[in-house]
């Protein structure tokens, strides 16, 4: 999914679940709000807090991470899991240019 998608879709009021995989010290430097974080090193554990139903929208710094949590979480069930193309870096250049970048 491109930023511009789930950016028009949170304004229309549909808000997916937005599942932030990075480390606790990246979401600390910038997150998109009212994200859910879980660390991809701890998504096998803590998974079955997410709802296996709904869209869940995974979001990384570049996608590369929330790929492969994407993947995953398609392999247990997530049939409605869906990448964010580009991460949180192509969130903040084009979506959101107040947020921090690194």
């Amino acid at each position: 999914m491109e930023v511009e998608t789930l950016a028009a879709m949170r304004a229309a009021g549909d808000t997916p679940i937005v599942l932030d995989v990075r480390e606790p010290w990246e979401v600390e430097l910038c997150a998109i709000p009212g994200c859910t974080h879980i660390p991809l090193g701890q998504l096998a554990s803590r998974a079955g807090a997410l709802p296996a139903e709904e869209v869940i929208v995974v979001v990384c710094h570049h996608g590369m991470r929330s790929a492969h949590a994407t993947a995953w979480l398609r392999q247990q069930g997530f049939d409605r899991a869906i990448n964010l193309a580009g991460g949180i870096d192509a969130w903040a250049r084009r979506i959101d240019p107040s947020m921090k970048v690194y």
